[in-house]
């Protein structure tokens, strides 16, 4: 009976590691995962970023391409200042083939991104954040040499045009985080196309 308790117990730990998801306060994990130009990004690449705007978008949903120029604008403002943005690409190709990896270069090229696009092969880095929306914005802080996540959801209330957001989510968290402060709102629902996920085996 002990033996199967055992089993039971390490089958429910497995299988909450698999579906796990970050919540604000949590330390994320660094990953390393490759680039449109070939190479291989991680966080700790960067020592002295005092952190990051990871966010997981692709080619093909509507939602990402109206924050395309949000996103570049994102990481302008506050590249400077050490919070540079990192986006994935976190869906299967097979089940949408404008997220290849070749789209994605040629996509990066048509926005002129001004950041790493990288691909999520296996997927396991999106299932560990909990990302569920492209796009999905996690704002991670340096502490030490770990990064702790401050904020997670949407850029702003207004993906359909921007000049008309009345709340900007991503840069009111950051305005917070620069002033040394908690973010006052570290949490807003992810608004996009869902995630599409590699087949089950």
């Amino acid at each position: 009976m002990k033996k199967i308790f055992t089993f039971i117990t390490a089958f429910l730990m497995v299988g909450t590691m698999a579906m796990a998801q970050y919540q604000v306060g949590d330390y994320a994990t660094d990953f390393k995962l490759k680039n449109i130009d070939g190479k291989y990004v991680s966080l700790a690449d960067n020592p002295n970023n005092k952190g990051y705007l990871v966010i997981f978008t692709c080619n093909h949903c509507p939602y990402s391409k109206m924050y395309e120029d949000r996103i570049i604008a994102l990481d302008k403002k506050y590249k400077a200042m050490g919070y540079p943005v990192v986006a994935i690409n976190p869906n299967d190709p097979e089940a949408q083939p404008e997220d290849s990896f070749e789209n994605m270069k040629i996509r990066a090229k048509e926005k002129g991104f001004t950041f790493p696009y990288l691909v999520d092969e296996t997927q396991e880095i999106t299932k560990t954040y909990g990302a569920t929306r492209t796009p999905h914005v996690f704002l991670l802080t340096k502490e030490r040499d770990r990064y702790k996540v401050a904020y997670i959801g949407a850029i702003d209330n207004n993906h359909q045009d921007a000049s008309k957001a009345t709340e900007r989510y991503v840069e009111m968290a950051m305005t917070d985080v620069m002033a040394g402060k908690s973010v006052r709102q570290n949490f807003t629902k992810a608004i996009g196309c869902t995630i599409k996920w590699k087949a089950e085996d």
